[in-house]
C-alpha cells in the first residue's frame, strides 16, 4: 500500500479500524491519540494548532462517504466542538450506532487532591455516558497542576473511574502527606484551563505523562463543567517580604541555629539580611510568590539553581546560606502548620543538597554569563555599583 501523500490521509489510515470499536469511549481515546501528534509537534498555540487542523480536516474529508471517514470526522467533531464546521457533521447512518453517544457525558464528580507542601494539585472529574452500553464506561479525566512551575504538567482519561477514584481515597487516607477533597466544579474548570492555557504555549512539552495524547477529549470533557458564576476570589494577601524577614530573625528557629537577631548589629548581620532576602527573592520568582511555600522541590529549585545563577555569594554569604535555608525550612514549617513529617521530610532534603550547594559554588558552574562577570569584578576588588570603576576595568581588560 503507498504511503498517505498528506496528514489528512495518514489519519484517515490510522482510524481505518474505528468502525470495529466496541463503544463511544473508545472511539474517542483513538481520536484524541490522533490529534495528540498535532498538539506535540505544534511549536506554539498548541490548542489552537488541533483546532486549526480538525477545520480543515473536515474541508478535506466532506467528499469521503466511508463508514470509517465518516466516523472518524464525527468522533474529531466531538473532541474540538469549536473547530469550524464541526457543528455540521451530521449522523447519515454509515457510522456505528454508538456515535450517537460521542461526548453525550454528564459530570458525577468533582474531586482535589494533592502534597501537605502544596507543591502540586490533582483535580479528577467523573463523568457517564447517558447511554452506558453504548457510550462505555464511567471514566475519569485528571489534571496535575504544578505549582512550582505554574503549568498543566499533565493530563490523563481513565477508563475505570470507580476503581481509580477508591485507589487515590485510600493512598491520601494513608498517607499524611497528602490530602483529599470534594471540589467545587467551576474551581476545577478555572484552575486546570487557566494553567494549561501556559502548557499550550510551552516550546517543549513535559517528556512524561499522556499529556499530548489526552489532552483532546480532557478539554473537551472539561468544558463540559460549569463556569465560575463570578471570578475566583484572590487569594489572601499575605505579611510582606519586609515582615516576614523582621519575624523570621526573631524567631525561635533562627535562634536555635544561632543565627543573629533583627536587632543585632554584628559582622554577621549583612551576610544574615542577604540571604534572607534571597529566599523572598526567590519565592517572587514562582507562581504564587510565597516564600512560607518551602518543600523539598523548593529548597532544590533555589539551593543547586536559582542562587547560582541570580545571586554574587562572598565566603561570608555562601557559609552562611545553609545555616539560614535550615532554619527557614522549620520556621516556614511551623508558620503553615505543616505536620511533622512534612518539615522532618523537608529538613532532610535540605541537608542532602547542601553539600552540592557548597561544590556548585566552588566551581561556578552553574553561574549565569551576568552573575560570573560581576562575581570576576568582586573577586579584582572593583565595585559592581561603581560605574567608573568598571568602565576603567573594561578599558584594562579590553584586546587590543
Amino acid at each position: 500500500m503507498p504511503a498517505p501523500r498528506t496528514a489528512y490521509e495518514a489519519v484517515l489510515h490510522a482510524a481505518r479500524d474505528v468502525t470495529k470499536l466496541g463503544c463511544a469511549l473508545d472511539a474517542e481515546m483513538l481520536g484524541t491519540a490522533l490529534l495528540g501528534s498535532v498538539y506535540s509537534v505544534a511549536e506554539e498555540r498548541r490548542a489552537e494548532a488541533v483546532r486549526d487542523f480538525v477545520s480543515r480536516f473536515l474541508v478535506v474529508t466532506k467528499d469521503r462517504h466511508t463508514p470509517e471517514a465518516t466516523t472518524i470526522r464525527e468522533v474529531f467533531a466531538a473532541l474540538v466542538p469549536d473547530a469550524d464546521g464541526a457543528a455540521e457533521v451530521g449522523h447519515d447512518g454509515r457510522a456505528p450506532s454508538w456515535v450517537t453517544q460521542l461526548g453525550r457525558v454528564r459530570p458525577t464528580g468533582c474531586f482535589a487532591y494533592g502534597d501537605a507542601y502544596g507543591d502540586q494539585t490533582s483535580y479528577l472529574v467523573t463523568y457517564a455516558y447517558e447511554d452506558a452500553a453504548a457510550g462505555g464506561p464511567e471514566h475519569a479525566v485528571v489534571a496535575v497542576v504544578d505549582h512550582n512551575i505554574g503549568i498543566t504538567k499533565d493530563v490523563f482519561v481513565s477508563a475505570s473511574a470507580g476503581p481509580l477514584l477508591d485507589q487515590i481515597r485510600s493512598l491520601c487516607a494513608a498517607d499524611e502527606l497528602t490530602w483529599f477533597r470534594t471540589e467545587d466544579p467551576g474551581r476545577l474548570r478555572d484552575e486546570v484551563g487557566r494553567h494549561l492555557k501556559i502548557t499550550d504555549e510551552l516550546t517543549e512539552l513535559p517528556s512524561d505523562g499522556s499529556l499530548a495524547t489526552d489532552h483532546a477529549l480532557a478539554t473537551a470533557r472539561l468544558a463540559l463543567l460549569p463556569v465560575p458564576a463570578t471570578p475566583p476570589l484572590a487569594e489572601p494577601t499575605g505579611p510582606s517580604g519586609a515582615d516576614l524577614a523582621r519575624d523570621f530573625a526573631d524567631s525561635p528557629e533562627a535562634a536555635a541555629e544561632g543565627l543573629p537577631a533583627g536587632h543585632d548589629q554584628d559582622a554577621d548581620q549583612a551576610s544574615f539580611a542577604f540571604c534572607v532576602s534571597l529566599i523572598l527573592d526567590h519565592a517572587d520568582s514562582l507562581p504564587g510568590a510565597d516564600p512560607l511555600r518551602w518543600s523539598p522541590a523548593v529548597a532544590g529549585l533555589f539551593l543547586l539553581d536559582w542562587v547560582h545563577r541570580r545571586a554574587v555569594l562572598d565566603i561570608d554569604d555562601a557559609a552562611m546560606l545553609p545555616t539560614v535555608v535550615r532554619a527557614w525550612t522549620a520556621y516556614a514549617g511551623r508558620k503553615r502548620s505543616l505536620p511533622a513529617a512534612a518539615i522532618a521530610g523537608t529538613t532532610a532534603a535540605v541537608e542532602e543538597l547542601i553539600p552540592e550547594f557548597v561544590r556548585l559554588y566552588r566551581t561556578g558552574e552553574r553561574r549565569s554569563p551576568a552573575t560570573a562577570a560581576v562575581a570576576q569584578l568582586i573577586a579584582e576588588g572593583i565595585d559592581p555599583n561603581d560605574t567608573s570603576a568598571i568602565e576603567a576595568w573594561l578599558d584594562a581588560n579590553r584586546d587590543d
